[in-house]
Order: structure tokens, then sequence, then C-alpha cells
């Protein structure tokens, strides 16, 4: 049609939809979503809790070779880590299904010899305030707050840093953000002297922190 503009965006779109339909009607995909494939010891060993099952679905899709997967807690099972009230209450439902899928997922893909080729990162994006607010819940708090990493390489049962009394703020061995993830990249054989080049051509820095040596040796 005379007058009509392309676009190039809406092309790559129309791609991306084809690749996830290609994806989503694969027999290599429905058999990795299939948790009925599982033996039901297995599945009470994740918990059967939507995070317990989905901390189970990862450990096939890893099986069956995806390279990223993210495990989300969803806010209704059974709570909500958002504890801005009733802390202590909300914890006692939050953390038994969390230890159990976390235990069992280290404890499968050691036993599937997949942890060593595989980094487990359990993080959220900031921790809990220090003090107890009004409504007995803990406010955001970005200071200090603690993340646990094993598999591919990492040494386990050791704790780097602590913080001050209070656990508001690092006392000593602080690490920031950009470390964890340049230790990440580093987990996966990424260097950190790596450069990615945006739309403009500019070369930008993958890693702008320093790997957490300690945590290797």
């Amino acid at each position: 049609m005379e007058g009509q503009l392309k676009s190039s965006g809406a092309g790559d779109l129309g791609a991306n939809y084809e690749q996830v339909f290609n994806l989503m009607s694969s027999p290599k995909f429905h058999k990795a979503f299939d948790l009925k494939a599982e033996p039901e010891r297995v599945r009470e060993r994740y918990g059967k809790t939507k995070f317990g099952q989905g901390t189970l679905l990862a450990r096939r899709l890893v099986e069956h070779g995806v390279p990223l997967v993210t495990v989300f807690w969803n806010g209704t099972d059974p709570s909500n880590w958002d504890t801005h009230y009733e802390e202590t209450k909300h914890l006692k439902v939050l953390l038994p299904p969390t230890d159990q899928a976390f235990a069992a997922l280290l404890g499968d893909l050691q036993a599937r010899g997949l942890l060593d080729e595989t980094l487990v990162v359990w993080m959220g994006e900031f921790g809990r305030a220090p003090r107890i607010e009004e409504k007995g819940g803990l406010g955001h708090w970005g200071r200090c707050y603690s993340v646990v990493l094993g598999g591919a390489g990492v040494k386990g049962g050791q704790v780097l840093g602590k913080s001050d009394r209070f656990a508001a703020y690092p006392a000593s061995n602080p690490v920031t953000p950009a470390d964890v993830v340049t230790t990440i990249y580093h987990s996966l054989g990424i260097a950190s002297d790596t450069e990615v080049i945006d739309q403009l051509g500019r070369p930008l820095k993958l890693c702008l922190g320093s790997v957490i040596r300690p945590l290797f040796s």
C-alpha cells in the first residue's frame, strides 16, 4: 500500500511470537513441565506448595538444558514476604516450606550430579529493616542483607562477612550488589572484564564489581 510505513520492531515481535509458539508446542517443552512424571515421594520432599513444586520444576528445567531458571515466591503461597506487619506470625508460615524446598533442590542436584555445574542463588532485592514497625513488622532495608550461593564451584558450609549487632549495617567483609552480579558471571565462566556493545556502538562493561574470591577457596 502506498505510503504505508513498515516497522522492523513489529517484524521482530512477530518472530518472537513464533519462537514462543514453537517452544510451547514442542514435545520437549511438555515433557520438561510434566511434574506428574516425578515420583510422589520426590514431590513430597519438595513440599506440596506452589513454591515447592516450582522449585522441583526448576530442577527439571535444568535437567532439560534450560540455562537460566528463576523461581518466584507466589504472594499467596502461603503468605507474603513483604512482612510489614506481624513479622513473627508470617515467618512461622513462610520459613518451613522455603527451607524444605531449598534443601530438597540442593540435595537433588547433588544426587543427580548437577550441582557442580549449576549455580543456585537464593536472594531478594533487599532486606528487612532492623527496627520493628508499629504493626509488628519490618520495613524495606537495603543496607544489609544476606545472599546464599551454592554449587558451580562455591565452597559450601561457610559464612562470609557479618553485620553489626543490630543487623543494620555490615561490620566486616562487606560486598556490594555489583560484587554479587560479577561473582555470578564468574561462576558462569564469563570474564569480569567482558564488554557489551549497545545500540549506539558504545562499549559497556558487563561487570562493575569484583569476584567474591573467598567463596571458591
